[in-house]
């Protein structure tokens, strides 16, 4: 079990912007070092459409995510993973082996509302 990471302010928590959006498009990303896929997710109109890299191949099958909402982090800088420039962090609680759950809401809720 991991340990609580350090206390923070709100207004730290404040500035992470985690939002919803609904997975578009998901494709095999055979390039990259640990499996994952490559995923384009609707954010709505204010943010759009980015681009996350997603270690999730044990727990989703590829043909079971587009149509999916998801929840993100849109604030943190892109990253270059591999060939694959991934602009969303993704978000996921790990299973009883470790391995990553998505997380979403229990209902549709609109695309771009933020977490709080």
């Amino acid at each position: 079990m991991a340990e609580t990471a350090a206390t923070i302010s709100f207004d730290d928590f404040l500035k992470v912007d985690i939002r919803v959006g609904t997975i578009v498009e998901a494709l095999p990303f055979p390039e990259a070092r640990k499996p994952a896929y490559k995923l384009t997710i609707d954010f709505g109109p204010e943010i759009g459409r980015k681009k996350s890299s997603a270690q999730i191949t044990r727990n989703h099958a590829l043909d079971g995510l587009v149509g999916r909402q998801v929840l993100a982090v849109v604030n943190f800088p892109p990253r270059q993973i591999g060939p694959f420039m991934s602009e969303v962090l993704t978000l996921g609680l790990p299973d009883a082996n470790g391995e990553v759950m998505l997380i979403a809401p229990t209902a549709k809720v609109p695309d771009g509302g933020r977490m709080y």
